[in-house]
């Protein structure tokens, strides 16, 4: 009889997986010898930090063709959730009458962060629609079509499932929010590296 393994077998590696040796060699310096602020403008060490940050920048802009202005670091996909989504519902909050900016687009299966957020934004009068998925996890375009309101700004829809792989039809998806005249907002954490992204 064989014995069971000390510790329990760890399967979801799109939720944190060991770094790459790669990864952490060119992080090595910045983690042992180069430990400046970026923000501190200074002095050397400031200004060697800051420089590393705006390489990263570029390339991680390059990763999805995007332009280095517009990648924004958080720590992390829930910080980048909350802030893209409540941001965008405070951005229109108020104009052009209390309704505009008061719904939100979103699909049953997205990431925990993402309906937290939304969950939190209905819990304070921001009106959701909750798209359901089919049987393989795919939303519907024609439901997207039908529930958009002249006071929806925004779609919120993941591009791959952390859990279940479901690669949604992003393209399509951001045609028809953008025919609606609402922004979209697409956690695609878990798409990059794995599938071309094209901002």
């Amino acid at each position: 009889m064989s014995k069971a393994p000390s510790r329990p077998v760890y399967l979801d590696n799109n939720a944190t997986t060991p770094m790459d040796p790669r990864v952490f060699e060119a992080m090595r310096p910045w983690f042992m010898e180069h430990f400046g602020n970026a923000a501190s403008s200074t002095h050397l060490y400031g200004w060697e930090a800051k420089e590393a940050v705006e390489e990263a920048r570029e390339q991680v802009a390059s990763l999805v063709g995007a332009s280095p202005k517009e990648i924004v670091f958080t720590s992390g996909a829930t910080e980048s959730d909350n802030l893209g989504i409540k941001g965008v519902v405070g951005r229109f909050e108020g104009e052009g009458g209390s309704s505009l900016g008061r719904h939100i687009i979103t699909c049953v299966s997205e990431h925990k962060a993402v309906v937290d957020t939304c969950k939190y934004l209905e819990s304070v009068g921001v009106d959701i629609t909750w798209l359901s998925v089919d049987r393989d996890g795919l939303l519907s375009l024609e439901e997207l079509e039908k529930a958009f309101r002249p006071e929806t700004v925004l779609v919120a829809t993941m591009y791959a499932n952390n859990e279940t792989g479901v690669i949604q039809p992003i393209r399509q998806i951001a045609d028809i929010t953008h025919r609606h005249g609402a922004l979209l907002f697409c956690d695609a954490t878990q798409a990059v590296g794995k599938v071309p992204v094209d901002v």
